[in-house]
């Protein structure tokens, strides 16, 4: 069994003194291209100002988002699918308003509706 001065000699054989310079391109290669200068776009200090975006949000918006941001995973879906729903019923409603013009102008070919 080796003694245990023997590990510690090992530990100091691999030991490297070598100062590497990170800053160079050929030794540290940007794996992908503009990703350093995305990085450092968000490395400057945090502005008290609002984002352009949000300035132009109402009170009623900002309580919204906080709203939503409070759901969960599930109750955030179910919320989505009761939105996408009430597109649809939305749309079969416009449908079923066009095909009564529709056929109220047939009727009464002399009554000209402006849709423009």
């Amino acid at each position: 069994m080796a003694a245990p001065a023997d590990g510690a000699d090992l530990e100091a054989s691999l030991l490297s003194f070598e100062k590497l310079d990170r800053a160079s391109p050929d030794l540290w290669p940007e794996q992908l291209p503009g990703v350093a200068e995305f990085a450092a776009s968000f490395k400057s200090p945090i502005t008290s100002s609002p984002p352009k975006w949000m300035a132009e949000l109402e009170n009623d918006d900002i309580d919204m988002l906080k709203e939503l941001g409070s759901l969960t995973t599930a109750n955030l879906m179910e919320k989505v699918r009761g939105l996408q729903n009430l597109a649809y019923q939305l749309g079969l409603d416009e449908c079923l308003s066009w095909e009564r013009n529709t056929f109220c102008y047939q009727c009464q070919p002399s009554v000209r509706f402006d849709l423009h």
